[in-house]
């Protein structure tokens, strides 16, 4: 069975559409784009290429939903009750959403299956058992004055998510704002669609009114930029780059000044001083990088080494690292997907071959392919980095590793706040009192202590300087889906 045959057997069609008031739709102007595995370059699906007309449509579509109040004005518990089915529909669906993000993204299939779609399910179920247990407030006032203080929906949220964990991360907006009441437009990538048009399919059958969840996939030069300028849309949320997340605050200034939270960037340090358990140190720090390619927006890809382990642990790191070949998502013994898409590879190859100049290349650096095909790229390890350099500075988003030397705990610091971004480090030590220290200095939403990328549904991830604007997971993302409303009674 070829692989465009089993995505419509798995969607159900050859030729996905928008997805708006519950069904799929032709775009307004007819224009289709190819969505292409990168492990073996075949054409997956020709799917509908939306543009402002569908993303107006979608808005409209939704801003209706929300009027109507079928889920706006719903109870807690008749929301909670969607959401879990939804959740529960999703790990019955398991495979075949792995399998679709598989083909359509590069995700090594075992990931997806075992990881990924999980997640996605258990976001969605944490998010529909939180709902009817948050309280409103009443405010403190005189024996003749009656305040209320009650969170609100929005209205119509208008979410721009990735392709490197397509739904996982989609997630992360979705569940906090349907829970809330909302009514979501998502513009999935282009690279990655399909799974997103499937979750859609499902969140009917779970119970969700046509219309509360519309998906819109197109370029983000035209889907991605009308949904960022709509004037309907009361939120955006947007993960991807920095420089993108930068174009949506212009589309609110230059509309309806909606606000705009921003999951962008990372250039995250991994920090290792001498009395670390090294061993483990350099598993997780190879793991931690070479993860689904290095396409993570936390992943710790400069590795901060005190000067007196440095030698050992890269040896440790570098041994490990030649464990993550290429080869086939399906195939489960592979270690390593392929990149995303070409222009990935050319980029990530790009910045290897300038940081050439600026550190000494220790392993990888080159492309690769399997059965003479795909987007794959080696393990890649860079020792004696210039913190300054592209490689000690830029986020590449692939498998490229960068060791940086330090003397002290300051010189360790200021290197690791030394970036653009602040979204997530690493603290490796077995002195308590240094961990705490550190963790406070460095300048980073979430800091992971003697381990890398600690995260949890019930805890905040986001970051600081231009890694973003506000906080994903946790209780807080409801706060950016929610307006507060203060009503005052007159009691005399």
């Amino acid at each position: 069975m070829s692989t465009s045959t089993k995505v419509s057997d798995l969607l159900g069609t050859s030729e996905p559409g928008v997805y708006i008031d519950g069904g799929f739709h032709d775009a307004a102007d007819g224009a289709r784009f190819e969505t292409v595995n990168p492990a073996t370059d075949e054409v997956l699906a020709d799917v509908a290429a939306g543009d402002a007309a569908d993303i107006d449509r979608a808005v409209q579509s939704g801003a209706r939903a929300f009027r109507d109040g079928d889920w706006s004005f719903a109870s807690p518990g008749e929301r909670r009750a969607v959401l879990l089915r939804l959740a529960d529909l999703v790990d019955e669906h398991t495979e075949e959403l792995a399998m679709l993000e598989s083909l359509d993204g590069g995700k090594l299939l075992g990931i997806a299956r075992e990881a990924d779609i999980p997640s996605v399910a258990a976001t969605i179920r944490w998010y529909g058992e939180a709902l009817d247990k948050i309280y409103d407030e009443i405010v403190p006032t005189g024996r003749t004055e009656f305040a209320t203080v009650t969170r609100e929906p929005l209205g119509v949220v208008g979410a721009v998510t990735p392709w490197n964990f397509p739904l996982y991360l989609a997630t992360w907006k979705l569940a906090p704002a349907l829970a809330a009441g909302n009514s979501v437009v998502l513009k999935p990538a282009e690279q990655t669609p399909l799974s997103a048009l499937r979750f859609a399919q499902l969140a009917k059958e779970a119970g969700l009114p046509d219309g509360v969840l519309n998906v819109v996939p197109g370029y983000g030069h035209t889907a991605g930029k009308a949904l960022g300028l709509h004037h309907d849309v009361d939120c955006i949320c947007f993960t991807g780059s920095t420089e993108v997340g930068k174009y949506f605050l212009q589309y609110s200034g230059a509309s309806n000044m909606k606000p705009v939270w921003t999951e962008c960037g990372g250039k995250n340090p991994n920090i290792i001083f001498s009395d670390a358990d090294l061993e483990r140190a350099a598993g997780l720090a190879a793991d931690g990088v070479f993860y689904h390619q290095g396409q993570v927006c936390s992943a710790p890809t400069v590795l901060l080494v005190h000067r007196d382990v440095k030698a050992d642990l890269i040896d440790l790191v570098i041994e490990r690292a030649k464990g993550y070949r290429p080869g086939d998502p399906l195939d489960e013994n592979s270690t390593m997907g392929p990149l995303i898409d070409r222009k990935q590879v050319e980029s990530v190859m790009g910045r290897i071959e300038r940081g050439r100049s600026s550190g000494r290349l220790v392993l990888g650096g080159e492309t690769a392919s399997v059965n003479g095909r795909g987007c794959f790229v080696e393990a890649t390890v860079f020792d004696d980095v210039d913190p300054r350099s592209e490689l000690g500075q830029e986020e590449i988003f692939g498998p490229v590793l960068s060791v940086v030397g330090f003397d002290d705990e300051a010189e360790a610091i200021a290197i690791a706040n030394g970036t653009d971004y602040g979204l997530s480090a690493s603290v490796w030590t077995r002195d308590l009192t240094r961990a705490h220290r550190v963790s406070r200095l460095v300048r980073a939403g979430t800091v992971s202590v003697n381990t890398v990328d600690a995260i949890n549904v019930a805890a905040p991830f986001g970051g600081f300087k231009q890694s973003g604007i506000g906080r994903d997971l946790s209780l807080h993302a409801l706060d950016k889906y929610t307006g507060l409303k203060t009503t005052w009674m007159d009691l005399s």
